[in-house]
C-alpha cells in the first residue's frame, strides 16, 4: 500500500512557499491562553504568552527554560501575529494531495501541500524526504499513537516543515515530533513526547507540558525554490496555402474560314471565249491548231493525189 501511495505524491517543483513565521521564528513556545508543565521539561529557546500573562505560565521549575519569557509584552504580541500570518499563508496553500482518512504512519513524502479535510493520524513512522516544504493542513484535529515518529531524509528539513492544524494537536507518550507545529487552539504533549527540531506553536489556547523536550531548528532554513516553468510557445498554425486561381481557360480559337487559294493570275493570250488557257503555256493552243491543220492538208494532198 505504501509503494502505492508514494507513487502519487507530487514532484518538488509543486511545492509552496514557506509560511511566513516572521519574529515568531525566535521562540521555542508560544500560546495564547496559558503554558502549564508538570516534570522535567526542557524548552530551549523563548517562551511567549499573549494575551496571557505571567500567571499563566506554571510548572517552571520543575521545568526548564533556556531562553527569555516574553508574558503579554510587545514581543510576545508581534510573535502571536506573525503566528497568525504563517497559520493563514499554511491554510491557504494550495493543495497538491489530498490524504483524508488515510493514516500517515507508513508514508514515505516529498515536498508539497498535504490536506485532511478533518482529522489526522499518525500511528508509526512517516517519512518526509526531499529539499523544500511540506504543509500538512489538518482540518480538525491531529493525533499521534504513543512512540510514533517524524523522520527528515534526502535533504528534507524540519524548519520547512509546517503542521497547521484547525483545533487542537496531541502528541502520544514518546512520541518524536519535528517541525512546526501550529494549532488554532490547544497542543498537549503526552509524557516523554518531544519535538527535537520545531516548535510548539498555539495560536489561541494552551500548552500543556508533561516531561518533554522542545528544541527549535538551528541556523537558516534554506530549502529549494520551486522551479519556474518555462512557458513552452504553442506552435503557430501554419496556414493552409491559398488556393491558387483556376487558370482562366484560353478562348477556344474561332473556326477560322479556310482562305480562298489566291487564283495565280494567267499572263498570255486575251481570252477570246475558248476553252481556258493552259497557265504558263499561252502558245498552245497555236501549236495543237497548226498541227492538226497540217495533218489534215497532209491528208487531204494525198486524196487528191490518188484521184489523179
Amino acid at each position: 500500500m505504501a509503494a502505492m501511495i508514494v507513487a502519487a505524491w507530487p514532484a518538488p517543483g509543486l511545492a509552496a512557499a514557506q509560511p511566513r513565521l516572521g519574529t515568531a521564528l525566535n521562540f521555542a513556545v508560544l500560546a495564547g491562553s496559558a503554558i502549564s508543565n508538570t516534570g522535567t521539561s526542557v524548552i530551549t529557546g523563548n517562551l511567549g504568552i499573549s494575551p496571557g500573562n505571567a500567571s499563566s505560565v506554571t510548572g517552571f521549575p520543575p521545568g526548564i527554560v533556556t531562553g527569555a519569557q516574553n508574558t503579554a509584552d510587545a514581543v510576545a504580541l508581534q510573535a502571536k501575529t506573525d503566528l497568525v500570518t504563517a497559520y493563514t499563508d499554511a491554510a491557504t496553500a494550495t493543495s497538491t494531495s489530498s490524504l483524508t482518512g488515510q493514516d500517515l504512519g507508513g508514508m514515505n513524502l516529498t515536498p508539497g501541500v498535504y490536506t485532511f479535510s478533518s482529522s489526522a493520524q499518525l500511528t508509526g513512522a512517516l517519512t518526509l524526504s526531499g529539499n523544500g516544504v511540506f504543509i500538512f493542513q489538518i482540518g480538525t484535529t491531529l493525533t499521534t499513537a504513543s512512540a510514533s515518529s517524524v523522520l527528515v531524509a534526502g535533504g528534507a528539513q524540519a524548519c520547512a516543515i509546517f503542521w497547521q492544524v484547525g483545533t487542537s494537536a496531541t502528541l502520544g507518550l514518546t512520541t518524536s515530533f519535528q517541525g512546526n507545529l501550529m494549532a488554532l487552539s490547544d497542543i498537549t504533549m503526552n509524557t516523554g513526547a518531544n519535538i527535537l527540531d520545531g516548535r510548539a506553536l498555539a495560536r489561541n489556547g494552551a500548552l500543556t507540558l508533561d516531561t518533554n523536550q522542545i528544541t527549535p531548528p538551528v541556523g537558516t532554513c534554506t530549502v529549494a525554490a520551486p522551479p519556474t516553468p518555462t512557458p513552452v510557445a504553442s506552435p503557430s498554425p501554419v496556414a493552409s496555402p491559398t488556393p491558387g486561381a483556376s487558370p482562366t481557360p484560353g478562348a477556344s480559337p474561332t473556326p477560322g474560314v479556310s482562305p480562298s487559294p489566291t487564283p495565280t493570275a494567267v499572263v498570255g493570250l486575251p481570252n477570246t471565249g475558248g476553252p481556258p488557257q493552259s497557265p504558263g503555256f499561252p502558245w498552245l493552243p497555236v501549236v495543237i491548231a497548226g498541227t492538226i491543220g497540217a495533218v489534215l492538208l497532209g491528208l487531204r494532198v494525198r486524196t487528191d493525189r490518188r484521184k489523179s
